[in-house]
């Protein structure tokens, strides 16, 4: 119970007891009296001292950074000596928004509780000795070294390193009793925001509030332009905070890949490429090195088609990276007079797909670097878009579910179809882009002649079954 609760249950006289308090202690009582009279309540504490997180959910204007700033500033004045982290997006962010926006810190908190306020290294300091300390979340190394009682972070799901950050911030909000996070944003489908959902009841409450819960406190102009987007996803999301499944606003839908039954044996393989995308560093903040492993065959059904043999990702150093490349080209696939190789490997020109590329011409492989050109990810994805709607890639299905892809495909497909907003990570897209890209200006693949609607028993050329050497069987059941 805090002091204005303890105040309020007092039964004497309140405006005698009032009157008998400290200057200070009146601005406070005044603060959180006229708080508690102007807050929608979506925008109160949670009761309660079971949570440790507040995933605050809400629309464009409904008034979370104002809630968000309140709470902790009234947080932060309870507890003398106290730490407290804010982070954002960017630095900018912090400050235009947290610290010196019209809901911010600055602007909630009544002036004599500030003893000072350093813009530059975006620190508050109360007259009790509570700290606030802002570090934006595009620097995740930040966190390390602080350690803070509770923390306000803004904007969650428009982090760039959400997953990076997170984890930094986890281990140091570890002060006192109990830890309190606040975390308000308005919703995106971002694994880490579909575990926190998750968690709801456990460690998490969970509060949700659409833009019209405060349309009177907003422009008639604004309410007038937010009209257009009703009925939009983008409208359920950024109007009503609707978690929107991550796949719907993908570029690929998941049912344009076509399953290969597991009890049927795979086809004779015409040609095997692998696409490399490598990223710029080991550093978990990046995306990790990915491969997909593409065979190209030719069903019954009068196309040249791809299946996805394999696939993985890893954050690797270069210097690790370079003896699995040339591993996973001396796979072999097949059994008896169907047994090959690996024909191709494609690899994106830029980062340490440079050193890769040189690496493996020094090793006389048959590598190629790709050049994405001036396109971007979007772009890319959506130029090769049309070979998989097509019914053009096959991935195998799996052989406990059916009707789902094999365990270690799921991942791929899942990134590439909640591409470009429900994935923290692209290097699938880019491995399946450049790849596509490629046979198809190759003449490998060709979409002239449409697939059948269905795959039967005499589309599948019999075949023995493909297996992996080396690095054991993703087709085994």
């Amino acid at each position: 119970m805090g002091a204005l609760e303890e105040f309020l249950n007092d039964e004497g006289d309140l405006v005698s007891t009032f009157a008998k308090l400290a200057p200070v202690q009146q601005a406070v009582f005044n603060w959180q009296l006229t708080w508690q009279r102007k807050a929608h309540d979506h925008q109160i504490e949670p009761p309660g001292d079971w949570w440790n997180i507040w995933l605050m959910l809400a629309g464009r204007g409904a008034g979370k950074t104002r809630a968000a700033a309140e709470t902790m500033a009234q947080w932060a004045i309870e507890m003398p000596d106290s730490r407290w982290l804010v982070s954002a997006p960017t630095s900018g962010d912090i400050r235009g928004t947290c610290f010196e926006g019209d809901s911010g810190l600055l602007s909630v908190i009544p002036d004599g509780l500030i003893a000072d306020y350093n813009k530059s290294l975006h620190e508050i300091k109360l007259i009790n000795g509570a700290f606030i300390k802002g570090i934006p979340a595009s620097e995740p190394e930040r966190f390390r070294g602080g350690q803070w009682h509770g923390a306000w972070l803004d904007e969650l799901a428009a982090w760039d390193y959400l997953q990076e950050s997170w984890d930094m911030i986890m281990f140091a909000v570890r002060l006192g009793s109990r830890t309190r996070i606040i975390a308000s944003t308005t919703p995106k489908p971002k694994p880490l925001i579909m575990e926190l959902i998750g968690r709801e009841g456990d460690d998490v409450v969970v509060t949700k509030a659409s833009t019209y819960v405060n349309v009177a406190n907003l422009a008639p102009s604004f309410q007038k332009q937010i009209l257009q987007y009703e009925g939009t996803n983008l409208g359920r999301q950024e109007i009503h905070a609707e978690i929107i499944d991550p796949e719907e606003g993908g570029i690929v839908k998941r049912d344009w890949f076509r399953l290969w039954p597991n009890h049927k044996s795979f086809p004779k393989l015409e040609f095997i490429i692998q696409s490399y995308d490598c990223a710029t560093s080991d550093k978990t903040i990046n995306d990790p090195s990915g491969c997909i492993t593409f065979g190209v065959f030719k069903p019954l059904d009068g196309g040249m088609s791809v299946m996805v043999l394999d696939c993985w990702n890893e954050h690797l150093q270069y210097p690790d990276l370079r003896p699995k490349v040339i591993a996973e080209y001396e796979t072999v696939y097949g059994e008896g007079k169907d047994r090959k190789l690996v024909d191709l490997v494609l690899v994106e020109d830029k980062s340490a797909g440079i050193s890769l590329i040189q690496d493996l011409q020094r090793a006389h492989l048959p590598v190629i670097a790709y050049n994405p050109g001036k396109a971007d990810k979007v772009q890319r994805l959506s130029i090769v878009a049309n070979i998989i709607k097509a019914g053009r890639v096959f991935v195998p299905e799996s052989g406990k579910r059916s009707g789902f892809v094999r365990d270690w495909a799921e991942g791929m497909v899942s990134q590439i179809c909640s591409f470009p907003e429900g994935t923290a990570h692209d290097e699938y897209v880019d491995c399946m882009s450049q790849g596509l890209r490629y046979l198809r200006d190759a003449g490998w693949i060709s979409i002239d002649a449409p697939p059948r609607e269905d795959i039967t028993e005499e589309d599948i050329t019999d075949a023995e079954i493909y297996n992996m050497r080396g690095r054991g069987n993703p087709y085994a059941a």
